[in-house]
């Protein structure tokens, strides 16, 4: 990328200080041939993980998988969100963002293929020691996550590169908003086949079939399409020394921001991939609607889709309200949803008639804390420097999501119960108490932000 002009529009919209929900989409469909064709594939791999990572914890559990494994689970990938992106950008600076492309796509399209087979895989025994099914899920993993080490990075820098800095907010939003479609359109799709397919596992093999048609198709478009003349190559990475040198290098104001936002985001990977489970088997809620009838793990895309249209209807306003009342208070009320949301999920009342109506109001609800995060991101990178913004966000995000790691694999522990050998202690395991624990967590956060954070210069 260049650091020109990439046509990411920095300007007021069609409709001046109005808000207009459509022109995200009008930004992105008129940008430079290499930056619409990432955003394309961009949105083509969001909706293949929209399809499956959500339901994946359910999947896990059909495989035999315990809470803890489950648990595990989360913790792997918050492993791979911290460790991929610092690589990946540095990788995609050396050999180019074309060939990065192609080989993070091969190597999630890969990923969702192991997904697809691994029921049929079966139980295996190597050197004495047998595997679950459930194994190869950690295994595809660490493939199908592969191209967002190269994402995170260059939409930080194309914004940061393309629009003034008092239109940060509004320039993340749109990419958020664009992007974010796929998450609304994801879990329908996964949605309808999971409710056409009566058995759960069927049904959702089906669904990791249509998310690698979706991987492999982007990354031959974004190989062929991508046009690489203008990349230029980046100097060889110089070991540990030079991240510790980025680190050290973080702008002073973004240090309460990723306290409050670790603490925050800790919270919320206790329980994140148990919020399907919540559903499905805590409170078996389904949604019958005169002719319409949905099984619980239907009903469970639908909501992740109630949640995602309320996101992408509150983003656009929100960062034009970032720009008269400053990015603050639009980050801490992002901050206050993540916190809330899991003890309000866990206290619904199970089996009543307001079961579902009460859930579908909260992932509505719970679609508000995306509302604050263009604004997030204006944060970060607003007092980076010109041409820093992918390495300053790059690193913040290598701080939070390093302490954020063993977030699920605790709340898998409190979930399921768990005993101390030897000692004869013991914990039975209580959603109840690892949802309410991780609200608690969330409310330090959003109290430790809300108190000692920095607003950035150019909103304040």
């Amino acid at each position: 990328m260049t650091d020109g002009d990439t046509g990411v529009d920095g300007g007021e919209g069609a409709g001046g200080d109005d808000v207009d929900l459509l022109d995200p989409f009008r930004q992105f469909f008129s940008l430079r041939r290499d930056v619409l064709v990432l955003s394309l594939a961009m949105f083509a791999f969001s909706l293949g993980f929209q399809m499956t990572n959500r339901y994946v914890p359910e999947y896990l559990s059909a495989l035999g998988a315990s809470a803890f494994v489950i648990g595990l689970f989360g913790t792997v990938g918050n492993v791979i969100g911290a460790v991929y992106p610092y690589p990946g950008g540095r990788l995609s600076d050396r050999i180019g963002s074309r060939v990065a492309l192609t080989l993070f796509g091969l190597l999630s399209s890969l990923g969702f293929a192991v997904w697809l087979v691994a029921p049929t895989l079966g139980t295996v025994t190597v050197a004495g020691v047998v595997l679950e099914p459930w194994i190869w899920i950690f295994v595809g993993l660490f493939l199908a996550q592969a191209w967002k080490s190269f994402g995170l990075g260059a939409t930080f820098a194309i914004v940061k590169q393309s629009v003034p800095p008092a239109r940060l907010a509004r320039g993340f939003a749109s990419t958020e908003v664009f992007r974010r479609s796929a998450f609304l359109i994801g879990p329908l799709i996964a949605a309808g086949v999971i409710q056409y397919v009566a058995d759960f596992t069927a049904g959702f093999q089906y669904v990791l079939a249509v998310a690698l048609l979706f991987a492999v198709v982007a990354t031959g478009l974004q190989h062929v399409l991508y046009d690489a003349s203008e990349d230029t190559l980046g100097k060889e990475f110089e070991g540990v020394r030079e991240v510790v040198d980025d680190l050290r290098t973080l702008p002073p104001e973004l240090r309460p921001l990723l306290v409050g936002d670790t603490l925050v985001r800790f919270a919320n990977g206790m329980v994140y991939v148990f919020f399907v489970i919540v559903i499905t088997q805590f409170l078996e809620v389904g949604l019958d609607v005169g002719p319409l009838s949905l099984s619980p793990p239907a009903f469970f895309g639908v909501l992740l889709a109630i949640e995602m249209l309320v996101a992408l209807v509150s983003m656009p306003p929100a960062a034009r309200v970032a720009e008269r009342v400053g990015l603050k208070p639009v980050v801490a009320l992002g901050f206050l949803v993540y916190a809330v949301f899991p003890v309000l999920l866990i206290s619904v009342p199970a089996d009543t008639p307001l079961t579902a109506p009460l859930v579908v109001a909260l992932f509505a609800f719970s679609g508000l804390r995306f509302a604050g995060l263009p604004a997030h991101k204006a944060l970060i990178v607003g007092p980076a420097e010109r041409d820093a913004g992918g390495r300053v966000s790059g690193s913040y995000y290598l701080v939070r999501n390093a302490i954020v790691i063993p977030s699920a694999a605790l709340g898998g522990l409190i979930y399921g119960g768990f005993s101390v050998p030897t000692t004869g202690l013991a914990f039975p395991g209580s959603p109840t108490v690892a949802f309410g624990l991780a609200s608690a967590f969330g409310l330090v956060g959003v109290a430790y932000f809300a108190l000692f954070g920095e607003e950035y210069d150019a909103y304040a």
